[in-house]
């Protein structure tokens, strides 16, 4: 059996339309998400917080309830600050654990910056790198003495007298006898 590309279940039309009522369903819900959270935080805020009578008090009692007011807000700032030492330590704990992990992968990366080079430049890199190469090439090569012998075998001389001369019995007892 050949798997070719799997049909849909649904036609176009018909998923435009379930896209549709799904972003109008989560519209739905994210308004009643927010009315929620509003409804939440002024509750909550309520209970936290009662609303201040000052109809009626005294100014000893005025002090008092400044005296109270105040103390809740050093009580509070004291709470928000041993949180926000918390958060810090917790941040600088978890960049120490982030610096160890990299160091395990091998190292931190530096970041490679992009360097912009004309056509011209990068042509001109190419070519010099070229020649440089092939100098030293031929610099590093050595040089090589060929005997006699050799120079002999190599060079044969004129191609149709050494086929004349090998040709027949003479030309098979040279190759024995050599």
């Amino acid at each position: 059996m050949s798997e070719g590309p799997k049909k849909t279940k649904y036609s176009a039309t018909r998923r435009l339309l379930l896209k549709q009522k799904l972003l109008k369903k989560a519209g739905v819900l994210l308004v009643q998400e927010q009315s929620n959270k509003v409804t939440e935080r002024e509750s909550t805020l309520n209970e936290r917080v009662p609303p201040l009578k000052l109809s009626g008090l005294s100014v000893q009692e005025l002090q008092e309830l400044c005296k109270e007011l105040h103390r809740k807000c050093d009580t509070v700032d004291e709470a928000r600050y041993d949180i926000e030492a918390k958060v810090l330590k917790n941040e600088k704990e978890l960049v120490d654990l982030n610096a160890k992990i990299n160091e395990l992968k091998g190292g931190k990366r530096p970041n490679l910056k992009r360097v912009k080079k004309s056509a011209d430049a990068m042509l001109g890199a190419l070519t010099e790198a070229k020649l440089s190469s092939k100098a030293d090439f031929k610099s590093n090569l050595k040089t090589v003495k060929k005997d006699k012998k050799e120079e002999e075998k190599a060079d044969p001389g004129d191609w149709r007298k050494n086929v004349e001369s090998m040709s027949g019995m003479e030309g098979r007892k040279k190759l024995f006898n050599s």
